[in-house]
């Protein structure tokens, strides 16, 4: 008995285990709410099922021991009656000598001259037998128990009811505190994903007075803790805009003296050097109005081939384009876009590379270049190729963009993002530098090294080029670029090529 009892309990334990870890899969998958609320509906349950089986077991022994008390009383009266006259008394009762269906243990236990009862609950027909030895005979009264039975039945279906009734309201309180303990865990990890995007102003909030919750001291942790970025993250932004407008005005004297010197080899050095300084300071200032989210842009509507083409016109960059088919369509004159870069129209990037065509530049957007003997600089969208004015945007109104794709951007900054992503392949890659556009996005490929897995990963960083092989730099123009793509709402991504090399797409939003 004891062995069985053991391995009954083992079993039961082994179940319970298989069920516990199913149980705790499937919440891996699940909120927090839900979590509290099957949590609170299961002790619920767990207690309206103890407190019914507690019920049911005084109810049903309640009925055992009111049918045995009125069997035995009624045994009695039938023995006396028929000691008296010798004859078994039916009316109101199932009383008999020697009952054929008289259960086998009663049967035995009369034999041995022992009065005892026997009840039956759990078969087809329940009832409760008395029973006693009369000389040699058995005399046995028989009662039924159906209507105590469906009683009790109908007590177990009330119970039930009512345990799910309380399971339910359990799960719906439950449900509705932890919906207000999720949104507040939700509130703090929006308000975090905001200041890790950027958004330094975003906060919490206050909680109510006098609470002081595990929720409210991570709400106030939170806080604090964006309060302190913030602070840094702006001084820091403040000393890089001071010292980069505290050297322009030397750089200008320094520039203007180095303009004085006599023609020299170290006269060049020394000018490229300075303008090289210059092309820093202007970009730590970039970089400044950048963080500030002081820049405003001008957004007009743009056919992004022929825009693209003119930017590598201005910048008098020796790049290839190559267009897709998305994105040919005719010009006015009936020329395609493939003549243009070819250079059927008279302004080729062959002659450009070859020195048949200045364009020269004030403000470094493109930085300092050579390609085969041609001194190329970049200028803010306004500089002069083949003699004429480069700020040829002013036509565009009148033109017909055919089936070209139209994006909706601001010229000069998408011409500054172009150029930074060209001069960082130009930089750090290796020829050729392909620039494709694609619909509305324009892809800059180089066929170097690729970039490192921590750019990848991290992002760009202000002064790390990111490996050693890709060359010296100051680190900052993909951070302009990402910068000035977020300011017109474009997208930069970074990847590596199938077959090697640097991939940035610059994907714009259409018109």
């Amino acid at each position: 008995m004891t062995s069985a009892l053991r391995r009954r309990t083992a079993a039961l334990g082994r179940r319970a285990g298989a069920l516990c870890a199913r149980a705790g899969g499937l919440s891996r998958g699940l909120s927090l709410r839900v979590k509290i609320a099957v949590l609170l509906a299961a002790g619920c349950a767990l207690v309206a099922v103890a407190i019914g089986l507690l019920i049911h077991q005084s109810r049903a022994a309640q009925i055992a021991s009111n049918a045995r008390e009125s069997a035995t009383s009624q045994l009695i009266r039938v023995r006396q009656l028929y000691e008296l006259t010798g004859q078994v008394d039916h009316d109101g009762t199932e009383a008999a000598l020697d009952h054929p269906a008289l259960p086998e243990p009663l049967r035995k236990s009369a034999k041995d001259g022992r009065r005892s009862t026997y009840l039956d609950l759990s078969g087809p027909d329940p009832a409760v037998w008395a029973a006693r030895p009369v000389g040699d005979r058995v005399l046995s009264v028989r009662r039924p128990l159906n209507t105590a039975v469906d009683q009790l039945h109908e007590l177990d279906g009330h119970l039930v009811a009512w345990g799910a009734v309380v399971v339910g309201l359990a799960a719906l309180g439950g449900a509705g505190i932890a919906s207000r303990l999720s949104r507040q865990l939700r509130t703090a990890a929006a308000t975090a994903r905001r200041i890790s995007l950027g958004d330094l102003d975003a906060r919490i909030g206050r909680t109510p007075a006098g609470r002081q919750d595990e929720v409210a001291e991570l709400a106030c942790a939170v806080d604090t803790m964006a309060a302190s970025l913030q602070s840094r993250l702006e001084a820091e932004q403040r000393f890089t805009a001071d010292v980069a407008h505290e050297l322009r005005t030397p750089l200008t004297g320094l520039h203007t003296a180095a303009e004085l010197l006599p023609p020299s080899r170290p006269t060049e050095l020394v000018r490229d050097r300075v303008a090289a300084l210059r092309t820093l300071t202007e970009d730590l200032l970039e970089v400044a109005r950048l963080d500030a989210n002081a820049e405003e842009p001008h957004l007009e509507v743009l056919p992004l081939d022929r825009t693209v083409e003119k930017i590598l016109q201005r910048c008098g960059l020796a790049v290839e384009l190559d267009r897709s088919e998305t994105s040919r369509g005719p010009d006015p004159d009936g020329t395609s876009g493939t003549d243009r870069a070819d250079g059927t129209d008279g302004t080729s990037e062959t002659d450009r590379a070859d020195g048949t065509d200045g364009t020269d530049g004030t403000d470094g957007t493109a930085g300092t270049d050579r390609a085969n003997g041609t001194r190329t600089n970049g200028t803010n969208g306004t500089g002069r190729t083949n003699g004429n004015d480069g700020n040829d945007r002013s036509d565009e109104s009148d033109e017909t963009y055919g089936t070209e794709a139209l994006v909706r951007t601001d010229a000069r900054r998408l011409e500054r993002i172009v150029a930074n992503l060209i001069a960082n392949a130009r930089r750090h890659g290796a020829e050729p530098v392909e620039v494709t556009v694609d619909g509305t996005s324009v892809r800059v490929r180089d066929h170097g090294p690729g970039f490192p897995e921590r750019l990848l990963q991290d992002g760009p960083r202000r002064f790390v080029t990111g490996a050693r092989e890709r060359g010296q730099g100051t680190g900052l123009g993909l951070t302009i670029a990402l910068g000035q793509a977020q300011v017109v709402g474009a997208r930069v991504t970074l990847s590596n090529a199938e077959g090697g090399g640097a991939l940035a797409v610059v994907s714009l939003p259409g018109a």
